[in-house]
């Protein structure tokens, strides 16, 4: 697949057009493929909607079978989805046989039965030629097979911290997807949307791709290189449409977790006067630089509370508070119980519904 570095710029639609059907010029350049998608209980629905629907808008646009698809669970038995929905598979990973890639769709807690033998059939896989992939969650089974060693991968920013504290050797981008050698993760559903259009585009064309695109009111076409929306708190906004300096400063925070930096070296930083920075970041986000920061932090924890099994000391210390009863003080305002509270209600969830929380 090509590598790019941008979004397309928005689509010229031509949904009003008579549909594409070219198929004997796409019969001579269109090379099959079989997708297989790896369910496990309570992964994010959306995530395979987004993946197949586009899929098939492309075989009925271009009149051919270009694109197959399978659903995989680990034993062959029925999966819910996070929305409770029972999805039934067409085989067990073990009887997987001729595929081109597979994806993972999960939530951050997804695990195998057994993975001994299951992380065996995925490097089976791997070695015969099969493209790895993960969706959202996905990309923590996958990380968990040691499958994404040497590969850079795209993590939601809702499970940045939770990645970096299990996965501290691997290499993570803020990007929607990225296409590493023969590694493709994509960040969530919308992305995965997206990296199903690279596919198109690959085996029909750009014209069948555009077609699809717009087929669902599909505006903007990213690719490689184009990072997350990420929101701001208590606002309407995302973090790339802050203003230069305040935008500098959460970048600031976001990258100093463990070891807290001054709003007063933040300023420095970004040329401007503390006193500015107050003003200019309440206008902007609703709140002061110093409560914006804390709340950044608590997310951070709040991850690592819900999607690892790290103490809350150490939970305390990755996000730069020396005690975790100062943790625990804000943790409650914030959310409204204890990191320990917490820990034990996610817990009860999982052993009565047997599902990960939340997925995306």
């Amino acid at each position: 697949m090509r590598r790019r570095n941008a979004a397309h710029g928005p689509l010229a639609c031509r949904c009003a057009a008579a549909p594409l059907h070219a198929s004997i010029y796409i019969m001579h350049r269109t090379n099959d493929m079989t997708l297989g998608f790896l369910i496990f209980p309570g992964f994010p629905m959306a995530c395979l909607t987004s993946a197949i629907e586009p899929l098939r808008a492309a075989n009925e646009i271009s009149g051919t079978e270009t694109f197959r698809w399978k659903l995989i669970s680990e034993d062959g038995a029925n999966v819910n989805a996070s929305a409770n929905v029972a999805f039934q598979p067409d085989c067990a990973l073990d009887k997987v046989g001729d595929i081109d890639i597979l994806f993972l769709l999960s939530g951050p807690q997804g695990t195998f039965s057994e993975p001994r033998a299951s992380y065996g059939k995925l490097r089976h896989l791997a070695r015969h030629g099969v493209i790895l992939g993960a969706v959202s969650g996905g990309v923590f089974p996958l990380a968990r097979s040691g499958l994404l060693e040497g590969h850079t991968c795209s993590i939601h920013w809702c499970y940045k911290a939770a990645f970096a504290a299990e996965f501290p050797s691997l290499d993570t981008v803020d990007d929607v997807m990225v296409l590493d050698s023969r590694r493709y993760t994509a960040s969530g559903a919308a992305a995965m949307f997206d990296l199903s259009l690279n596919l198109i585009e690959q085996a029909l064309g750009e014209a069948v791709m555009t077609e699809v695109a717009c087929w669902f009111q599909h505006p903007m076409v990213r690719t490689e290189g184009v990072r997350q929306k990420i929101p701001t708190f208590k606002t309407d906004s995302t973090a790339d449409s802050l203003p230069s300096f305040v935008g500098r400063a959460v970048e600031m925070f976001a990258n100093n977790l463990e070891h807290p930096v001054s709003i007063r070296d933040v300023a420095s930083d970004v040329g401007i006067s503390p006193r500015q920075l107050e003003r200019s970041f309440k206008a902007a986000t609703g709140q002061s630089p110093a409560v914006y920061y804390r709340t950044l932090r608590m997310n951070a924890a709040r991850q690592l509370v819900m999607y690892s099994h790290d103490s809350i000391t150490s939970i305390a210390n990755a996000v730069g508070y020396v005690s975790p009863s100062t943790l625990s003080l804000y943790y409650r305002e914030s959310f409204g119980l204890s990191p320990r509270e917490e820990r034990n209600k996610v817990n009860r969830f999982r052993v009565q519904d047997n599902r990960p929380i939340p997925s995306v």
